[in-house]
């Protein structure tokens, strides 16, 4: 095992490795607080809407480069003077693991171990993992064997992500896991409960790939005790974690029972929090679109009126949003102002100047389902500025509009 292990995988010096995508740096730089990444990495966390040191967690008073020189001729050294495995060698072993896999549940966690290792050196190694003769269908027969052992959970999950990613054979994927489904289920709620906040974010990204249609998600949201303990991540889970979560939910939320449970588990509460406090572009809408997708059941469009921050922060997204964020924030006023006809929610967006940011939202080019949920507003809006915000009652507004079918 020892020999083959060797012939597996170079180890990379610690240094060496980007914090952010953990393959051997390309372009080093560092920032003013010290911590050296690779440029493309360090770039793509900026450009989401960060401006901070993603290591520290330090604000950054600079977002400015400086090359690391040093770093990048000692990797170049390194790299010359290190012999990968040849190609024939590589796959020999790699079939030889993939054979313990399936036959070895003694050492289920070491193999896999050996596997995570390989796989954690590059991204040409998760590439080549990926699209190997059989991994796809070992991996997942190993998740699937793995429900109580933490240490082989994580590896698992660690491998299926890394497949996934790589966009390596998805449909026969979801196939495998949805036949075990039961027994990779298991695994997965295992792991939100008891893994690292590392092989939590990968279990709701592997989820989050899964719920590709109505019928995948409707399976996985009924699955007893996942939604709740996924949704426990928006209190107390890290910003990454929180962010899988949000697109997760955004997705997974197809039937009235799930978006029930969803406004049940004060999910309305946390994602109005967020979406006033967060900086990320991103975060903000994921958070959009989970309250669109929540404002379809009535459960969904009460708490969202007897949450009091909930439609004024939507209300000033709107107009910084993307395209498809600013269609999911339409449609939660919509639902609230015209669909439910709540005066008080009606008052408070009037005051934040609506009328106006709804007029210069459809200046966008839009579909004619938007632009007549955007009339229907302007319409209930006007009328609230004519009653000076006083929230006198001005009735359910009839509208035409079909675009929302409510549940």
């Amino acid at each position: 095992m020892a020999k083959i292990r060797e012939k597996l995988y170079i180890t990379v010096p610690s240094l060496f490795r980007c914090p952010i995508s953990m393959d051997v740096m390309q372009s080093p730089v560092s920032l003013c607080t010290g911590v050296t990444y690779d440029r493309t990495s360090i770039q793509r966390w900026l450009d989401s809407g960060h401006d901070t040191c993603p290591a520290t967690m330090q604000v950054l008073p600079s977002k400015d480069f400086i090359p690391n020189l040093t770093l990048h001729r000692l990797i170049r050294l390194w790299l010359l003077s290190a012999e990968p495995p040849s190609p024939d060698s590589s796959a020999d072993n790699l079939h030889s693991l993939l054979r313990q896999i399936q036959t070895a549940d003694d050492d289920l966690a070491g193999t896999l171990s050996k596997i995570a290792e390989f796989a954690t050196t590059s991204g040409e190694n998760r590439r080549k993992l990926a699209y190997f003769p059989g991994f796809d269908a070992a991996i997942v027969r190993a998740l699937a064997r793995c429900s109580s052992r933490i240490d082989a959970s994580e590896n698992a999950i660690y491998l299926l992500d890394s497949v996934l990613r790589e966009n390596g054979n998805p449909e026969k994927i979801r196939r495998l896991i949805f036949d075990a489904r039961q027994q990779c289920f298991d695994s997965m709620i295992f792991l939100l409960r008891n893994g690292s906040t590392k092989s939590k974010i990968e279990t709701v990204r592997v989820l989050e790939f899964l719920a590709c249609d109505f019928q995948s998600s409707k399976s996985i949201a009924e699955t007893q005790g996942l939604l709740s303990s996924v949704t426990g991540f928006l209190k107390d889970g890290e910003e990454e974690l929180r962010d899988a979560v949000l697109l997760f939910l955004g997705v997974v939320s197809v039937t009235r029972s799930a978006k029930v449970e969803l406004v049940n588990c004060g999910v309305v509460e946390l994602v109005s929090k967020f979406l006033r406090e967060c900086s990320s572009a991103k975060t903000a809408e994921r958070c959009l679109r989970v309250l669109a997708v929540l404002a379809t059941c009535a459960e969904g469009r009460e708490a969202m009126a007897a949450e009091p921050s909930c439609a004024v922060a939507v209300v000033e997204r709107v107009t910084k949003a993307a395209k498809a964020a600013a269609e999911d924030a339409v449609v939660v006023l919509w639902s609230l102002c015209c669909l439910s006809g709540n005066v008080k929610v009606r008052d408070d967006v009037a005051k934040r100047n609506g009328v106006a940011v709804i007029l210069l939202v459809m200046q966008r080019g839009w579909e004619e389902h938007v632009r007549s949920m955007c009339v229907d507003l302007i319409k209930v809006l006007k009328g609230a500025c004519k009653n000076n915000g006083l929230g006198l009652e001005l009735g359910t507004y009839d509208t035409k509009t079909t675009h929302i079918k409510p549940c």
